[in-house]
């Protein structure tokens, strides 16, 4: 047994203690906040639904295959292996979805070649920035993120650049 293994129990064990000592009621508490979550998921699951189904529709259409085609040479330009095109591309939309492209990079490609390195480091490095987004919206009274979006998507295609050059070199 590792350290790890006793990081989450401690914790736990931390954090009860800690509610006995401010005298809060720790069950009433835990109570609480699993209607809050029950409501939070009721609440976003239109959101979710539609981000899920757009993704669904693009792949099963042959969009992103079309557009990583499309848009290889550019990629390659900027360094980025036409393999993870489609990485890149469904990347901001969907979690589950890069993680079946990645596994499908895994099988084609080996899990210690260039593309799976480099794959890996994107995942590391991204994050489903229309997903965030659409949480936030349907959480928040926020509705002007016309600047947030695109920011994002650049700071995440710098991110994938900088990770090709990062595994190109070591």
């Amino acid at each position: 047994m590792s350290v790890s293994d006793y990081i989450l129990p401690i914790l736990f064990v931390m954090l009860f203690l800690y509610c006995l000592y401010k005298r809060v009621n720790t069950y009433d508490t835990f109570v609480k906040g699993a209607k809050g979550a029950i409501k939070l998921v009721v609440d976003i699951f239109p959101f979710i639904a539609s981000i899920l189904i757009a993704v669904a529709l693009l792949r099963v259409s042959g969009i992103t295959d079309f557009l990583a085609q499309l848009l290889s040479p550019i990629f390659n330009a900027l360094g980025i292996p036409t393999e993870l095109c489609e990485l890149v591309l469904l990347r901001p939309f969907t979690g589950s979805g890069s993680y079946g492209i990645l596994e499908n990079i895994f099988t084609t490609y080996g899990p210690d070649s260039y593309i799976s390195r480099c794959a890996c480091v994107i995942m590391g490095c991204s994050e489903t920035i229309f997903y965030v987004a659409t949480v936030y919206i349907s959480q928040t009274k926020v509705q002007k993120l016309f600047y947030a979006i695109p920011v994002a998507l650049i700071c995440s295609l710098v991110g994938t650049i900088l990770a090709c050059l990062v595994c190109k070199i070591m």
